[in-house]
């Protein structure tokens, strides 16, 4: 089959993205058959915060919901950070509103600004229709934003979470790369995210299907993500993802294990919900 490859105008408002992606799924997609459909999606969502820099969540709510996708993978996720999210629970929020599960995997978590208040914690999440089974918040090499002077150390951040889509086991990761210019931080998180990724294939006495979704910042040929894919599939959605408004670069990916995921169609949506663009496919799981 061939992919339709385009970038989704603002259907995302009007929420007809779901009709626009992909035609319907044949019964044997729909799980009689050896395959099962699953759409999911990546969406950087700048603390909540959109291309305007104005704080609100409502937006982004009606931005996800509208991409009508089972999983999503979360990257800025604030919870009870601070004054620019108006300390609100982000992740826990954006589950309970668009009545999904949620799995938040804090990079970074401080202690309260006052005693007995909730810690202050920022990082990346998952959001799922199908009930999450377990989690884990994995450690990569991390150049850290509140150490004045950072090295390179293992840190948390690389959210896991094993999900059962029509009974098939499901491995679900989201990420957020490093942003600097030198790549070499990147490098060597790509090498943990690698290793990770076959560790859990090695423990699996089946066939792994393994869904990285995140925000890589850096381009699909940079060479710091050269060695994602001899396991991984791009998605390659058909546009770029930043900035939002005129994006000229595509650093936002749906990734998939090659030989228990095939991809039915993906796209790049249109929104100024973030200073990003959600990316969402559909895929269809190998049994």
């Amino acid at each position: 089959m061939s992919l339709r490859r385009r970038t989704v105008e603002v259907l995302v408002a009007a929420g007809l993205l779901g009709a626009a992606l992909a035609p319907p799924a044949t019964a044997a997609e729909h799980g009689r058959g050896p395959s099962v459909p699953l759409r999911v999606a990546t969406y950087n969502i700048h603390a909540g915060a959109g291309m305007d820099n104005v704080f609100d969540l409502d937006r982004q709510v009606a931005a996800l919901r509208s991409l009508d996708a089972d999983v999503i993978g979360l990257q800025e996720v604030d919870v009870h950070w601070g004054d620019r999210s108006q300390w609100r629970d982000l992740a826990g929020e954006l589950g309970r509103r668009l009545r999904m599960h949620v799995s938040f995997a804090p990079i970074y978590s401080l202690d309260p600004v006052e005693e007995g208040g909730p810690r202050r914690e920022f990082g990346v999440a998952v959001l799922s229709r199908y009930k999450i089974l377990s989690t884990e918040n994995h450690d990569l090499t991390r150049l850290s934003t509140q150490d004045p002077n950072p090295v390179p150390a293992p840190a948390p951040g690389f959210g896991e979470v094993v999900l059962k889509v029509r009974g098939l086991p499901v491995h679900v990761y989201a990420t957020h790369l490093d942003y600097r210019g030198d790549p070499s931080v990147r490098t060597a998180q790509v090498a943990d995210t690698r290793r990770i990724m076959a560790e859990d294939r090695q423990h699996e006495r089946r066939p792994v299907r393994q869904i990285l979704l995140g925000d890589f910042n850096a381009a699909p040929t940079a060479p710091e993500l050269a060695p994602l894919w001899q396991e991984l599939t791009d998605i390659e959605p058909g546009g770029p993802t930043y900035p939002a408004q005129d994006p000229v670069q595509r650093i936002d990916y749906v990734a998939v294990s090659k030989d228990t995921v095939r991809v039915r169609d993906a796209a790049v949506a249109e929104t100024l919900a973030s200073d990003h663009r959600p990316v969402v496919a559909d895929l269809l799981l190998r049994r």
